[in-house]
């Protein structure tokens, strides 16, 4: 079981090292702008506030990734923490867009289930 939580939360760590790219590296190009739904005037007003959400979700995914490296490597206990802390705070962030935004629930789903995988996984294997 803990094979499957780490690399369920390497997957989620994966898709929010892309968020972190597309929202504070590429915000303002045609793709970012396609992806997330705003015009090029929008992006450019809304640049500073991407950038600091995607450092947000690179952090995120530092504290998955590592925590999914540690609990391969037997480091247990630091590792569930930082599952517990990446892949939790990326649910309940999935949790907060399908409440607030019922037009993203496709987006909510990617961001949110692989790391709740992870969560009950690891769960699964501490229990």
């Amino acid at each position: 079981m803990v094979e499957i939580a780490a690399a369920a939360a390497a997957l989620a760590g994966a898709v929010h090292v892309y968020i972190f790219v597309l929202e504070s590296l590429l915000w303002t190009t045609p793709r970012a702008r396609a992806i997330f739904g705003t015009t090029e005037t929008d992006a450019r007003t809304t640049r500073s506030m991407a950038v600091n959400q995607g450092f947000y979700n690179l952090f995120l995914a530092v504290a998955a990734l590592l925590g999914a490296v540690l609990l391969l490597t037997g480091t247990t206990t630091v590792g569930a923490t930082l599952v517990y802390t990446g892949a939790g705070s990326m649910v309940l962030a999935g949790l907060v867009l399908i409440a607030t935004s019922r037009d993203k629930l496709r987006p909510a789903l990617v961001q949110a289930v692989p790391p709740a995988v992870a969560v009950v996984a690891l769960t699964l294997h501490l229990v």
